[in-house]
């Protein structure tokens, strides 16, 4: 893909090679699943403790590395019929295809962005020591009317790219 091309296809992701232009980047879906919203999220995404959600996991991968561990929280109503088989199957953007299949249109997301060191589970994920730095990117995405409708917290690989972000 170009840059313009991967630029569209990640609108939000930032991440780029300390070294050379973005490659190529694979994604592997983990887990899709229903289940409530547990209250921070409820929060966050404007529901109430208790609605349902959909929890997808992923982990993106560039040049064949694991870099990105994604955990993505969507109000279940807006996105039902949504399946792990139907995001694996998807070869364009998630949000490609939540606007296509969903009627939604991320158009903003306010991001908060920290260290942290890397959990057993994450570690493993990301192929990474326990205890490896992390940068852990907590992204509330809205659509039109400014509403909430994904919570994206991603823990990122940072050891061979580094997080743009352009200001103007």
């Amino acid at each position: 893909a170009t840059h313009a091309e991967q630029a569209v296809r990640f609108r939000f992701l930032r991440l780029v090679p300390d070294v050379g232009p973005a490659g190529g980047m694979a994604r592997r879906f983990i887990d899709c699943r229903r289940q409530r919203a547990p209250a921070e999220v409820a929060r966050a995404l404007g529901l109430r403790a208790g609605d349902a959600t959909l929890q997808v996991r992923r982990v993106l991968s560039f040049e064949g590395r694991p870099v990105v561990l994604d955990d993505i929280w969507l109000p279940g109503q807006a996105f039902k019929g949504l399946t792990a088989e139907r995001l694996s199957e998807y070869k364009g953007p998630m949000y490609r295809l939540f606007e296509s299949e969903f009627g939604v249109r991320m158009i903003r997301a306010d991001e908060k962005l920290r260290a942290v060191a890397a959990d057993a589970e994450s570690a493993a994920l990301l192929e990474v020591a326990p205890g490896a730095p992390l940068l852990s990117v907590e992204r509330l995405s809205f659509t039109y009317g400014d509403r909430p409708l994904e919570l994206r917290r991603g823990l990122y690989d940072t050891s061979a790219h580094f997080y743009r972000n352009e200001l103007n």
